[in-house]
């Protein structure tokens, strides 16, 4: 079969939030690289796909109730974040923060940070008085999950 798909020259772009070197949760933008050229069987046509390796833990659908605020807690574990409707927030405590909406991702691995005024990890929460509905992807923290995912 021949491929109709180009050369793939960039990743998909995200945010990640992890435990920055002085212990506080911290977030920057992040490029997925290492896409190849896959079929997903049968007489599908070839696509772009990574595949993670690592044991998966869960796959939750949240639904965050209007005005929800998440006060400071850590990520349950690595997972990827998914917004599917409405928006919501992420605060970390190195002052930043970002707003995301649907089809905006991110790795979240803010574990075993600083206690810095009584608070650990970060505050998240919904925006513009909606519910937000989140799809996460949640990883056992061990030595399977992918390095190229467990440093981002």
């Amino acid at each position: 079969m021949t491929s109709h798909l180009s050369k793939r020259s960039h990743g998909v772009r995200h945010l990640t939030l992890v435990t920055g070197a002085d212990g506080r949760s911290t977030l920057s933008e992040a490029c997925l690289n290492g896409f190849v050229e896959r079929s997903l069987g049968g007489k599908a046509a070839p696509l772009w796909m990574k595949v993670f390796e690592g044991d998966l833990d869960s796959v939750l659908f949240t639904i965050l109730p209007a005005g929800w605020t998440g006060e400071w807690h850590e990520s349950p574990g690595p997972q990827w974040v998914v917004a599917l409707k409405g928006r919501w927030f992420i605060e970390t405590q190195d002052g930043k923060r970002v707003e995301m909406g649907p089809g905006e991702i991110h790795w979240g691995a803010d574990l075993g940070t600083a206690t810095i005024d009584g608070n650990t990890g970060h505050r998240s929460g919904t925006l513009d008085d909606e519910e937000c509905v989140l799809l996460m992807i949640r990883f056992k923290q061990n030595d399977r999950l992918d390095p190229a995912v467990r440093e981002l």
